[in-house]
C-alpha cells in the first residue's frame, strides 16, 4: 500500500514539474503567449497543487486505515487497539504528520514558490529558444 501511495505521489509531483514546459512548446506559436502561458498555467497548476496537497492529506487517512487505526476512538489507546505492535511506530508518525496546517493552507504556502517556478521555466524555455 505504501508503494502505491509513494508511486502516485510522484506522479503527481512529476506533473507539477515538466507541465510548464509542455505547456510553453504547445503554445509555441500563441499571439499571446505570455499572457496564455501565464493564465493556463496558473489555472492548471493550482489545480494540480490541490490535487496533490489533498492527495498528501488522503493518503496519510488511508495509510492509517490501512495499519487499523480507529479515527472516532476517544483516547490513545483505543486509537491503536487494532495496529499491530510491528506498525505502532509508523502509525504515530503518520499521527504526528497528519496533524497541524490543514492541505489547503499548505497550498496558499507552497504555491508562490512554484509560480516562481512557473516564470523561471518560461524565461529559460525562451532563452533557450531564441539561441537556437
Amino acid at each position: 500500500m505504501e508503494i502505491l501511495i509513494s508511486i502516485i505521489s510522484f506522479l503527481i509531483l512529476i506533473i507539477l514539474v515538466i507541465f510548464p514546459v509542455v505547456l510553453f512548446k504547445k503554445l509555441n506559436r500563441s499571439k499571446f503567449k505570455f499572457l496564455s502561458y501565464l493564465v493556463l498555467g496558473i489555472i492548471i497548476t493550482v489545480t494540480i497543487t490541490l490535487i496533490m496537497s489533498w492527495w498528501s492529506y488522503k493518503s496519510t487517512e488511508i495509510l492509517l486505515s490501512h495499519y487499523g487505526y480507529n479515527f472516532d476512538a476517544m483516547s490513545k489507546d483505543g486509537r491503536y487497539l487494532n495496529v499491530s505492535m510491528e506498525n505502532i511506530q509508523n502509525v504515530k508518525s503518520l499521527e504526528i504528520s497528519r496533524n497541524g496546517i490543514g492541505w489547503p493552507a499548505k497550498v496558499m504556502i507552497i504555491y508562490p514558490f512554484y509560480f516562481v517556478y512557473l516564470l523561471l521555466v518560461y524565461l529559460v524555455m525562451n532563452l533557450i529558444r531564441k539561441d537556437k
